[in-house]
């Protein structure tokens, strides 16, 4: 029998799930406690357990050397990164992810925020609460008729096109991949990540963190976009500068930015949080009933379809 504990503490949301657990695992064990888990913490509480369903945990050499029971180690978190794939194949692990199990949720977050950071809302609610109607007229714009760029057209990305359809907007999209065919069923352009940064009017990322796109959005790549736009990122957090982008925004060159990630989270104090044309959310991407059931459902299936790890291929590359 497969002794099952679980890291994550959202299971409590979600009772029907909590059954299904418990008559497939007997034992399973489940936390209630929301406090992140230390290396320490971490081995004490999967001491004695074949597998483990997490969600941001960090299973670090100290932690899988003193675990050689567990030999399952199922993600039911959007992304990867927080897992070294090497430290898991040296001590005979396998894992469970599966991408784009956030893609509604996440897709239209993204695109709510085009359209709320393009008609100030952010400015105009800050006026109101200051005790104004209001305020100085600064007019926003409309989504229709723009040019919108996707960066990264993976499961997300995907999802925002097909949402962008009735709005009437010029779609570019940029890839490491071939997405052709795709782009030529849903009417998109398919470009280099140079021409989307010249060209978008409205620039939204969905791209892994990775090594190969940390600190992607530098100084200089942010002074290759097109004066006046706009950036969104839903998708993860280190990949832009921030002070450049803070910059940026102050001079008017990024007219406006709305983020749902940060390079250090919380982000509480960032500066970003200060400038009056940059909207941020707390890593709410993913956070619905839904797309967390969509989720904790993947980590179980996962117990059971957990594969070897594979350095340097998606979604470690």
């Amino acid at each position: 029998m497969t002794r099952v504990a679980v890291t994550t503490p959202y299971f409590d949301f979600y009772p029907h799930l909590v059954t299904e657990m418990k008559e497939k695992y007997p034992g399973v064990k489940f936390r209630t406690d929301r406090k992140p888990l230390n290396e320490d913490a971490l081995i004490e509480y999967l001491k004695g357990y074949d597998a483990a369903i997490i969600g941001l945990d960090r299973f670090t050499d100290k932690v899988c050397a003193a675990l050689p029971e567990l030999k399952v180690i199922s993600m039911m978190s959007a992304g990867a990164d927080h897992i070294d794939p090497a430290i898991l194949n040296k001590y005979g692990k396998k894992m469970w992810w599966a991408p784009g199990i956030n893609r509604y949720s996440v897709s239209e977050l993204a695109v709510s925020y085009m359209v709320f950071t393009l008609r100030r809302v952010h400015y105009f609610s800050s006026i109101l609460r200051r005790g104004e109607w209001k305020g100085p007229i600064g007019y926003g714009a409309d989504l229709r008729g723009h040019t919108v760029g996707i960066h990264g057209c993976g499961f997300i990305g995907k999802e925002v096109v097909k949402l962008l359809q009735p709005y009437g907007v010029k779609i570019l999209a940029s890839d490491r991949v071939d997405i052709s065919e795709f782009c030529k069923e849903w009417n998109v352009e398919n470009v280099s990540q140079e021409e989307l940064w010249a060209r978008s009017d409205v620039l939204t990322i969905h791209l892994s963190r990775n090594a190969t796109t940390i600190g992607l959005y530098s100084a200089a790549v942010l002074d290759k976009m097109k004066p006046g736009s706009i950036l969104i990122n839903c998708a993860r957090g280190a990949m832009v500068d921030e002070a450049a982008l803070k910059e940026r925004l102050e001079s008017g060159h990024i007219s406006g930015a709305a983020f749902d990630v940060f390079a250090i989270e919380p982000a509480n104090g960032n500066p970003l949080l200060e400038v009056p044309n940059f909207f941020g959310s707390p890593h709410i991407g993913a956070t619905t009933r839904d797309s967390w059931e969509a989720m904790l459902r993947s980590g179980i299936r996962g117990i059971e379809e957990a594969y070897e790890p594979k350095p340097g291929v998606y979604p470690f590359d």
